[in-house]
């Protein structure tokens, strides 16, 4: 297969590969959407479909805060400015309707019947004073707590695509522009998903360009040639080209996790490389004429770099037995990107090879010093008790510490601290209650025959107000508020009557109440009345911290809610993305055991031995258990994000124990005993290791740059992964080789 003939013949058929690949060039398409992080065959994702088809999504909204910043916020020329940007945007084909303070009318009912009276009138110096004076009811609803702005609540069309969104924000931005107001915060989510996918591309260009000028030093260093660095850098850049090509066309596009793939699938590719280089460069020091010794060191090590990639993609590939959407692409993607660069490297670096001229540098020529591996070698035989006690201790320890890690993840995660979308959210979650929905099923109980009932509505009232003890000062808009309006407009508006009126009052409403939720805007409450919502906002709180808040609530309706009467149930977006962090052990779990179980039967059928197999998850195992224990120094919690690095960190280190245990393999067939066979393999293979680690850390800790939190701690805690999975390869598995040494040398005799 290596042979110059076939060689060329690859490169020629990876030349016209490139060719078409250019010609009919695949146009990515970026995408964000955080409801990818549901998770899927879950009841409660179920239960959120259904809920949306009876009412609406709870996150189809663009929530913007208006200042007025030449005057006080009531005066009757901003108001009268506000209020044309208002119609202007209620005039775009993919808004619903536009909630705020400037449009709101409140039912009055009097002798006449049913009428309707603006909440906020500013027509005159006495209707502006009469009217604003009674506005303390929607503080931190339509007018901010320190009363220095209003609140436009802009219902766009339900499921809207990304592009109509990104037309939609756009056009709202420019009704802005064109009345001279800048908006004091803004936060929804066509605005998010837009804001998200322009700082992606902004990162992939750069992240892709930076990973490159990376490669490059990285090759000057090592292989201090040309062609030592023009090879690998073509063979790179045209792996990443079709692996990318190859997700376009198969329809995927690029999300908030694919900005580190680049990375990824050039320090992965580098790494066989730096293998198949530094053994070709020791043939033709020994001697080997160019072609013998091409044929030779691949065919020699194409099974082992096999091995190791194949890991890699299946620690990748692993994740797809997950259960959240966005890990399961993330997985299968890059674990396929993975395969595709290792294609790329067999297929064209030794038709290059034989290609380009080859002539070792003086400074290779020069007999490798290797007498440093050779001391630390030797320094282990000595303290093999020291040394095993010592990486027990550390792993004990970081396990202790590992425990207390707590699980909990924000809705901005991947946002840097002082990005500005985190600002504008912060600004609502201060001032208007929060920026993020809060969602809750209500139905009636076997007692009851609507969620209007009097006795229902005394349940809600409880249900109500143990919310605002919880979640904050913001109003939770529910079949009760309807009840409170009508109850408000029988006392001519007054904000006093805006409660749960009593049992002759309720009776007496009834005429009015389909009236009233025909002109209603708010969707709170099924057709029958036996099925309604409680929707509120919340701060981002954290998913720890509203984990707890919302078992508080579900057991307070459990011992306080009568539930003949009445039944809650949590739903919603946030509710579901909570519970996906929530889930962050079990989905770790299952990656992790299924990479576990392919490395183990890779391993194993490689040796032909379960004890050699597990022998080698032991080294791979302890850089896991000491992420978590840098992960408590450095004040990491777990989530999602960081919880699928355990797999991939487990899927990438295992390649160098693989190197290792192939060499050790190869002396031993040999015919070398055990401790010499070991000491060889140390040192031919250490060095290749030891390549690897810098490469591989270095890339990845190139990523800690990234704006994003998913990218940033992939760097982090990778490149920490990657030292402590060397300490362990080139330290422990070597000691734990040992005591085997009669089944070792005994097997490989016969």
């Amino acid at each position: 297969m290596f042979r110059k003939s076939t060689a060329y013949t690859f490169l020629v058929s990876a030349v016209l590969l490139c060719v078409l690949l250019a010609v009919f060039r695949p146009i990515p398409q970026f995408n964000y959407d955080f409801e990818t992080f549901f998770p899927q065959n879950d009841e409660d994702l179920d239960f959120y479909q259904n809920f949306k088809s009876q009412f609406e999504n709870d996150n189809d909204y663009l929530l913007v805060a208006l200042g007025n910043e030449t005057g006080e916020l009531l005066s009757p020329g901003f108001l009268t400015k506000a209020t044309s940007i208002q119609d202007e945007i209620q005039r775009f084909n993919q808004v619903d309707t536009v909630i705020s303070i400037l449009n709101l009318e409140q039912p009055i009912i009097g002798i006449f019947g049913l009428r309707s009276r603006k909440v906020l009138d500013w027509s005159d110096d006495n209707s502006l004073g009469k009217t604003s004076s009674n506005l303390d009811q929607y503080s931190s609803q339509l007018i901010s707590k320190d009363g220095n702005a209003l609140l436009l609540w802009i219902k766009n069309e339900q499921n809207i695509s990304k592009s109509d969104g990104d037309s939609l924000y756009s056009s709202i931005k420019s009704v802005f522009k064109k009345h001279g107001i800048q908006p004091l915060a803004v936060a929804g989510k066509i605005q998010t998903q837009g804001d998200f996918i322009k700082l992606m591309q902004n990162e992939f260009g750069l992240f892709f360009g930076g990973s490159i000028l990376l490669m490059l030093l990285l090759l000057v260093l090592i292989f201090r040639s040309w062609w030592g660095v023009i090879i690998p850098l073509l063979v790179l850049i045209i792996g990443v080209a079709w692996a990318f090509g190859l997700l376009i066309l198969l329809g995927k596009p690029l999300d908030v996790m694919s900005i580190m793939q680049p990375t990824i699938f050039m320090i992965v590719g580098l790494s066989a490389l730096i293998h198949f280089f530094t053994h070709f460069i020791k043939k033709l020091k020994e001697g080997d004429e160019k072609g013998a010794a091409i044929r030779a060191v691949f065919k020699e090590l194409v099974v082992p770099v096999w091995l190791t990639v194949l890991t890699t993609a299946l620690g990748f590939i692993s994740l797809y037995f997950t259960t959240i959407p966005a890990l399961q692409d993330f997985g299968w993607t890059t674990g396929l990107g993975v395969l595709v660069m290792f294609f790329a490297v067999i297929s064209l670096a030794p038709g290059l090879l034989y290609l380009i001229p080859i002539r070792i540098p003086k400074s290779l020529q020069e007999a490798e010093k290797l007498t440093l591996l050779l001391k630390i070698f030797s320094w282990q035989l000595k303290h093999k008790k020291s040394i095993r006690l010592s990486f027990l201790g550390i792993t004990l320890l970081c396990i202790a510490l590992g425990s207390t890690l707590k699980i909990n993840g924000y809705l901005l995660d991947n946002l840097p601290i002082d990005h500005p979308i985190r600002h504008d959210f912060e600004y609502f979650d201060m001032q208007f209650g929060g920026s993020n929905p809060l969602e809750i099923y209500i139905s009636v109980g076997e007692k009851a025959n609507s969620l209007l009932d009097y006795n229902v509505l005394v349940e809600l009232g409880k249900v109500e107000a143990k919310i605002h003890e919880l979640f904050g000062e913001g109003q939770a808009i529910s079949p009760l508020t309807l009840v409170k309006s009508i109850n408000q407009a029988q006392n001519q508006g007054d904000v006093k009557a805006f409660q749960l009126p009593s049992r002759g009052q309720r009776q007496r409403m009834d005429k009015w109440i389909d009236k009233v939720i025909e002109e209603s805007d708010a969707k709170v409450l099924s057709a029958d009345q036996k099925s309604g919502r409680i929707s509120a906002r919340a701060p981002d709180l954290g998913s720890l911290k509203m984990t707890t808040l919302r078992a508080e609530l579900t057991e307070f309706a459990r011992q306080e809610i009568n539930p003949d009467l009445l039944q809650v149930r949590w739903t919603g977006t946030a509710y579901l993305i909570d519970k996906g962090h929530k889930s962050v052990t079990l989905q770790m779990a299952k990656g992790l055991g299924v990479a576990f179980l392919l490395v183990g039967v890779i391993v194993g059928f490689l040796f032909r031995s379960w004890r050699i197999s597990f022998l080698v998850l032991i080294p791979n195992f302890i850089p896991l258990i000491w992420m978590l224990g840098l992960m408590y120094f450095l004040g990491i919690e777990f989530k999602l994000t960081t919880a699928i690095l355990f797999t991939v960190a487990f899927g990438i280190a295992v390649d160098d124990s693989i190197h290792f245990m192939s060499r050790l393999k190869h002396e031993l067939v040999l015919g070398k005993n055990l401790i010499y066979a070991l000491k060889r393999t140390f040192l031919e293979t250490g060095k290749a290791i030891v390549l690897t680690t810098i490469v591989l850390t270095a890339g990845f800790g190139l990523l800690i740059f990234s704006q994003f939190g998913v990218t940033h701690f992939t760097g982090l805690l990778i490149s920490a992964s990657m030292i402590f999975a060397l300490l362990a390869d080139l330290m422990l598995l070597p000691l734990l080789l040992l005591p085997l040494k009669k089944m070792w040398e005994k097997k490989f005799k016969k």
